[in-house]
């Protein structure tokens, strides 16, 4: 049996029990309890079958404890509660072997291979490239990232994407913009155009523009000037936003532009699709998809009545490619302002015959930034956002990610800026980081007194209540990764990693690991750096630093 899941095992030998007393094959969930008193693992099998054996649960549960064999001997106690919960404890020998398979597994501890290799996606951040990235955007940018990562450690061959969106009038208005503030700096007045881009960043791409290439563009026409500055200022954009991911420790499979969706049709070939399955129609001169009859409120323009592709049909064919490209799910991460575009996005996917559920999107809510528990004011550089780079900067990028990451995405986060650059307790990464740092040094201390670490001698003397309650929570860490990816939950692995270090914490104040009794040294030392594989495995998968000293 597989060590590192005894759920696994319990489940096989309840449902082997229940075959040998009832000839019966019911779905079985094993669980852990809420109450540690209850034991390690919990069943309710035997509630569930009251009606269908029509037997009292506490009978059912009695017969189903009485056959169930235990042949790898790892139940150290069943007990039955109430009307017929079955309670699991397991044996010390059992917690023993698990850390076994930690240090064998090393850093491959928590990995599964769940995901067969299927092709999944997730796109995120994907911000205009008109303007520094902000901070909703290195929340997206943490939490993508780390859930790629999780669908990678489990099996799947998951990818990040960011979609640039290189066309159309926010681009040409970028153009603009910078035309109207470079033609400034050579004492000529354009007029900034209305609705144009106007925070100091554009200020200092024209300067950089001049500086690069002098007066070359002043002699332009107007729309040859914008033309030109807008390559330039699209290229500069694009080039800040790369390396502020590559800074952030993100770096994408791809970065698919939307003009090369644009050049190559592909939007008129989703069109012609959508119109060989009958859901296009005209009206008032416009193309509308019958999206309605997919779950959205209403139907969509597809092309204006001017013939201009909507950006609705150019997003159907930039999923659609997604899907030619040979994934199987996809998944966006959009802003706080985005909701209302689920429907219509959703609809186009189940039209062109992609399995609901094979399109998801998860809104990425507001990130509010707190100084002295007030709200930060937004950027003067910028005008009207906070950016991503200030924040990154200040705190850093391990308390950055480990404080976007900290929080439900569905949930608005507040950001202390002050307690993410405390080194303190106080401070959820800094706690975590201490502890891998202290474990390195309890390593480093035992060499001193001539005690190296020995993977091959016993760890039977590893008995005591906190050594085994820590060794429990390193075990929960492949079911954690587990959740944390198929659910899409990031935050579940900085949870455990605070109550990790919590765990560690409290064994590390009642235990001396290295003492006079070198057995029991070398059987602690041993569960030191079990815990220090399973810190270090989770700190790399969020992709923060784990420091050997602070």
């Amino acid at each position: 049996m597989n060590r590192l899941k005894p759920d696994i095992y319990i489940k096989d030998e309840v449902a082997a029990a229940l075959k040998k007393a009832f000839d019966v094959e019911p779905d079985i969930v094993i669980e852990r309890p809420r109450q540690e008193a209850f034991g390690d693992f919990a069943t309710t099998v035997a509630l569930g079958l009251a009606k269908v054996l029509k037997m009292a649960p506490r009978k059912i549960a009695e017969a189903l404890v009485e056959n169930i064999v235990d042949a790898d001997q790892l139940i150290e106690k069943m007990s039955i509660d109430g009307p017929g919960y079955i309670n699991f404890t397991l044996s010390n020998h059992y917690w023993q072997s698990v850390l076994r398979g930690i240090i064998e597994a090393g850093p491959a501890f928590g990995e599964d291979t769940i995901g067969q290799n299927e092709k999944r996606q997730i796109e995120f951040v994907s911000a205009n490239p008109t303007g520094p990235l902000n901070v909703v955007s290195a929340r997206a940018a943490a939490v993508g990232d780390v859930l790629v990562s999780l669908l990678q450690k489990i099996g799947f061959a998951a990818e990040r994407e960011f979609y640039i969106n290189d066309a159309g009038r926010q681009v040409r208005l970028l153009g603009a913009s910078v035309s109207a503030r470079y033609m400034a700096l050579f004492d000529r007045n354009e007029a900034m155009p209305e609705d144009g881009y106007q925070g100091d960043y554009i200020i200092e791409l024209a300067q950089e523009i001049k500086d690069a290439h002098g007066d070359q563009f002043v002699a332009l026409s107007h729309e040859q000037r914008v033309e030109q500055l807008k390559g330039i200022a699209l290229a500069t954009m694009i080039g800040k936003q790369k390396k502020a991911m590559q800074d952030y420790h993100v770096n994408y499979e791809r970065w698919f532009h939307e003009s090369e969706l644009r050049d190559q049709n592909m939007h008129m070939e989703a069109l012609e699709r959508l119109h060989k399955k009958d859901l296009v129609y005209e009206k008032d001169g416009a193309t509308w998809f019958n999206s309605s009859a997919f779950g959205d409120e209403k139907d969509r323009v597809l092309i204006t009545s001017d013939g201009e592709p909507t950006y609705f049909l150019v997003d159907i064919s930039y999923h659609e490619n997604k899907f030619d490209r040979g994934f199987k799910w996809l998944l966006d991460l959009w802003g706080p302002d985005h909701h209302g575009y689920i429907p219509r996005m959703s609809a186009a996917m189940q039209a062109l015959g992609h399995p609901e559920g094979s399109f998801q999107v998860k809104i990425i809510q507001q990130v509010n930034m707190l100084r002295a528990g007030e709200v930060v004011k937004m950027s003067k550089r910028a005008g009207n956002i906070i950016e991503m780079a200030e924040v990154v900067n200040e705190v850093g990028v391990d308390a950055a990610r480990f404080f976007f990451i900290m929080r439900r995405l569905d949930s608005p986060l507040d950001f202390d800026i002050d307690l993410a650059k405390k080194q303190t307790d106080e401070n959820p990464v800094y706690y975590v980081q201490y502890a891998h740092a202290r474990l390195y040094n309890i390593l480093e201390f035992a060499r001193t007194q001539n005690i190296a670490l020995d993977h091959s001698q016993d760890i039977a003397m590893l008995t005591a209540k906190e050594e085994i309650a820590l060794i429990k929570k390193l075990g929960e860490y492949p079911d954690v990764l587990q959740k944390a990816a198929l659910l899409l939950e990031p935050h579940r692995i900085t949870t455990y990693l605070m109550e990790l270090a919590s765990t560690f914490h409290s064994f590390y104040q009642n235990n001396r690991v290295v003492s006079d009794d070198k057995a029991l040294s070398q059987a602690r030392l041993i569960l030191v750096d079990g815990t220090r594989v399973v810190i270090k495995n989770a700190l790399d998968l969020l992709k923060i630093s784990a420091p050997e000293r602070m």
